[in-house]
């Protein structure tokens, strides 16, 4: 049986090289390749500073620390995506809360946010952060979201796990339009380093906490020290900070992957365009592609069924794996988990978040897919569905 993934990562000789001469070299972490890879990808994002992490969930969490996320403070952001988008702010000790998604384009809805943000004004509980997802790799209202920011004075965390490479508005996602962008190489994202993230800013201050952050809350700098240094050796505990750094090893990845990222973006870009036209006439929605927004094609999701004709989601998703096809779902709403019902929140609070999950089926997407392969996923689909009729 044909088993094609629902994604993969893309290594080839130059990958494996890059890390071979980092495991030869002199460092394996905190060495030279981890500055070269976020000076890279700053210049790639045409923004300022980038700061490397063990992880995406890292770079949220201390992207809302260094915000000044605590305990007395609300972050809101979109149930439709996976649970470190609001995971992040419970480390911190804060609220969360949702916004309900836009149904055309699966985001966080600027509509609702506003209303939101009205009804918050006047009960006195606005938020101190707001983090919208770029889900799938398609930017959210970004310049409505930063008017509003300066409206209602909140702090903006894009998260962008789904988006390296993706451009809003013509400039890259992390470029603007936010105080903090959060960027995932998972093994099945845009680029990979096994696990990693990137934390993006313009800010000079909010960049050196995030240096702090991510390795204990020390210091080595001279210039930032609070007392006397003892001698070379000395370094300064100065605020709780995590074990959050990247290796070397890592950053040797990631920058070699960074240079064929253009590339597997427009792989994948060609595979969507493929899926749009041969999935006409069946009964279900592709994703929209709102103007002014270029995609990063993390994932293609569809929304099985229409309005006059209702599909069991449950019974192509068995029947697409059954097939060795690796179909997924994006995303369980997050209010949705027991974790989150235990705070409080219960089914029906985000009402079109849940309706658009019971419809989802991600498709297979990534570079290295033949359209042969992705001839075959279309017509395994259209046969479970016409099974359905």
């Amino acid at each position: 049986m044909t088993h094609i993934p629902y994604s993969r990562q893309e290594i080839d000789a130059s990958d494996i090289e890059a890390v071979t001469q980092a495991l030869r070299s002199d460092f394996l972490t905190q060495g030279p390749r981890i500055d070269a890879f976020e000076a890279a990808f700053s210049a790639e994002h045409q923004v300022k500073h980038a700061v490397a992490v063990s992880s995406a969930t890292a770079g949220l969490h201390i992207a809302c620390l260094a915000l000044g996320v605590g305990p007395r403070s609300l972050v809101w952001t979109s149930p439709n995506s996976f649970v470190a988008s609001s995971n992040c702010a419970l480390y911190c000790g804060a609220e969360v809360d949702f916004v309900d998604i836009d149904p055309l384009t699966r985001n966080m809805c600027t509509r609702q946010l506003e209303e939101k943000l009205a009804k918050a004004e006047r009960a006195g509980r606005l938020p101190s952060v707001v983090i919208p997802v770029h889900f799938a790799g398609f930017a959210c209202d970004m310049r409505a979201i930063s008017a509003l920011a300066g409206r209602y004075g909140f702090k903006v965390i894009e998260d962008a796990s789904h988006a390296t490479g993706a451009a809003y508005e013509g400039a890259p996602i992390g470029s603007r339009y936010a105080d903090l962008s959060v960027f995932s190489f998972h093994a099945v994202k845009i680029i990979t380093t096994g696990e990693g993230g990137m934390v993006t800013t313009s800010s000079d201050r909010l960049a050196m906490q995030l240096r702090s952050l991510r390795s204990h809350g020390i210091t080595r700098d001279p210039a930032a020290f609070e007392g006397s240094a003892h001698g070379p050796w000395y370094y300064e505990h100065q605020q709780l900070g995590f074990n959050y750094r990247i290796t070397d090893i890592h950053a040797a990845l990631g920058l070699s992957q960074l240079q064929r990222m253009t590339g597997w973006r427009e792989a994948r870009e060609r595979l969507a365009d493929r899926y749009d036209f041969k999935l006409r006439g069946l009964p279900l929605r592709s994703p929209a592609r709102p103007a002014g927004r270029t995609s990063s094609w993390h994932l293609y999701v569809v929304e099985l069924g229409s309005d006059s004709h209702t599909i069991d989601r449950g019974r192509v998703f068995a029947a697409m794996r059954e097939a060795g096809i690796g179909v997924n779902v994006h995303y369980i709403p997050i209010h949705t988990h027991p974790h989150y019902q235990r705070l409080g929140f219960k089914q029906g609070d985000f009402p079109a978040a849940e309706a658009y999950y019971l419809r989802a089926l991600s498709l297979p997407l990534y570079p290295a897919m033949s359209d042969a392969q992705q001839d075959h996923v279309v017509d395994l689909l259209a046969q479970a569905l016409e099974a359905q009729r």
